[in-house]
């Protein structure tokens, strides 16, 4: 049965959840960051992404330039498109990369991934849908689960940090995820990293698997 409320179930609880995960671990990275595919860097509660990282050295933005993401003419505003060749000088320019909810709508999501990936010197945040409503009509076209979420990090030589995904039933469930080409830099912060892609963990088909908690 979908709830009463299913915009917010669909949208705003899966949302607030990932800014309240954002909200515990943004502080911990210094260095220069970056919102990739940022649209206006609004967390959709009244604040800013950039707010999050308050130990950030510098913050920068980047839009695409088109209906899915018009160019804000904010300062440090970077033009990227996240399906062509990384510019030679993005690669590792940032310690920190964020992006939230963007390669759903990307064709070519690995190559989108890569580039966020090779935009980092250390640590990429993401937050992608599970289990969500199709929506956006620019295009809708993927949904990551934990395993998969992992795999392409290890593929990039990332080792995950940090997953976790919505636990609220009857409501959309994102995936939050930290991973670093630094990980032993950060064994103090994040002592129970998450298993690797082939754990089994992630294939139970039991009621103890994965995001079955939601439902």
């Amino acid at each position: 049965m979908l709830p009463r409320d299913y915009a917010s179930a669909a949208f705003g609880v899966p949302r607030r959840w990932s800014n309240a995960e954002l909200r515990r671990f943004a502080p911990l990275f210094g260095g220069a960051a970056v919102n990739v595919s940022a649209w206006e860097d609004r967390d959709k509660e009244g604040d800013f992404y950039r707010n999050y990282f308050r130990s950030a050295s510098s913050w920068s933005i980047t839009n695409f330039g088109t209906e899915q993401g018009t160019l804000q003419g904010a300062d440090n505003e970077i033009f990227l498109d996240l399906e062509a060749a990384l510019p030679a000088d993005l690669s590792r320019k940032f310690a920190t990369v964020f992006n939230h909810t963007t390669l759903e709508h990307i064709w070519d999501f690995r190559r989108a991934f890569r580039n966020l990936c090779a935009m980092s010197s250390d640590i990429v945040i993401i937050v992608l849908p599970w289990l969500q409503p199709q929506h956006a009509d620019y295009g809708d076209y993927w949904r990551f689960s934990p395993q998969s979420t992992i795999r392409l990090f290890e593929e990039e030589g990332f080792e995950p940090l940090y997953l976790s995904w919505t636990q609220e039933p009857n409501a959309a469930v994102y995936i939050f995820a930290i991973a670093s080409r630094q990980p032993g830099k950060w064994h103090t912060h994040f002592p129970a990293r998450p298993a690797g892609s082939s754990d089994p963990h992630f294939l139970l088909t039991t009621e103890r698997a994965a995001g079955s908690r939601v439902f």
